[in-house]
């Protein structure tokens, strides 16, 4: 059996093991040392964000049934993609494929805050009144199915190898809940991790209340992006232990924590005065607890 065909066999597997060694591992990192005081009950929460992840499951399931790796192997065959038509080497091929998926994403991410339709899907993610490892996989699974439209597009323009596209989507599920997770580093550390990929301080600028910070830091993973794009917040203005997580219309836990209300949380309401570059912070006064 070759590479390919055993990855495909094995992607659940290799999915689920990375999704669980990941998640248990951040989980104990948020019990041992956490960055804030949580503000709501753990299990709830937890219970209505894990069921919201196991429904997301099914639905990609049902919906697309070969997921991203069975395109990515479809457009290997038939030689669709810019990288099937060039001779790369192929852990250069790889590395490529997984920089640019990454920006992809970024790219899809900063859509969903910029087109008000969009911002209603995505703006379940930012509801969520705490911030922990769950937050990284809570999404409305409209959400969930319109970016798996967006990666298969971008596999079939790409061309990446069934080894690239499963290294890509472990890294951007382990990374998404790490920089979620509710857990302490040093100044000293976080400074250096975020060189590399992006760390739980940055990334909680992004779910501040305040719309500045809330329309910035965009990266799930690679953290180059936002410097390279000038959407960069090095900290929350308040600090991470005093700053506001959430969104200032949606305050009541149970429409954002419970999972009806959180499902039906595109529907409510209207978007108003809404606009991505707003700043209405002129001169910040920024700090880090």
């Amino acid at each position: 059996m070759s590479l390919e065909a055993l990855l495909i066999s094995y992607e659940i597997p290799i999915r689920l093991t990375a999704f669980f060694g990941v998640f248990t591992a951040v989980a104990a990192w948020e019990h041992l040392a956490p960055r804030r005081a949580l503000s709501l009950s753990k299990g709830g929460r937890w219970l209505n964000n894990l069921g919201l992840i196991a429904l997301n499951s099914v639905v990609v399931r049902l919906l697309f049934p070969t997921a991203a790796i069975g395109l990515a192997a479809f457009c290997s065959r038939e030689g669709w993609g810019l990288l099937n038509h060039f001779a790369l080497d192929s852990s250069a091929a790889i590395v490529f494929a997984v920089v640019v998926l990454d920006f992809t994403i970024y790219l899809q991410h900063v859509l969903m805050h910029s087109v008000p339709a969009l911002w209603r899907l995505h703006r379940m993610h930012h509801a969520d009144l705490d911030y922990d490892v769950t937050t990284g996989a809570r999404f409305h699974p409209f959400e969930i199915a319109l970016s798996m439209l967006v990666k298969m597009a971008a596999i079939v323009v790409l061309g990446p190898s069934v080894v690239a596209v499963i290294i890509f989507e472990v890294l951007l599920n382990a990374t998404a809940m790490f920089n979620h997770g509710n857990i302490h580093l040093s100044k000293k550390v976080d400074k250096r991790v975020r060189l590399i990929t992006v760390t739980p301080d940055m990334h909680r600028v992004h779910h501040s209340i305040d719309d500045d910070e809330a329309n910035s830091n965009f990266g799930f993973n690679l953290p180059w992006w936002d410097r390279l794009f000038g959407t960069y917040k090095d900290q929350a203005r308040k600090g991470h232990k005093d700053m506001v997580l959430g969104i200032h219309q949606h305050r009541d836990p149970k429409q954002v924590n419970q999972l009806l209300g959180m499902l039906a949380l595109p529907f409510k309401g209207r978007i108003i005065n809404y606009a991505i570059n707003r700043r209405q912070w002129s001169e910040p006064n920024e700090k880090q607890e």
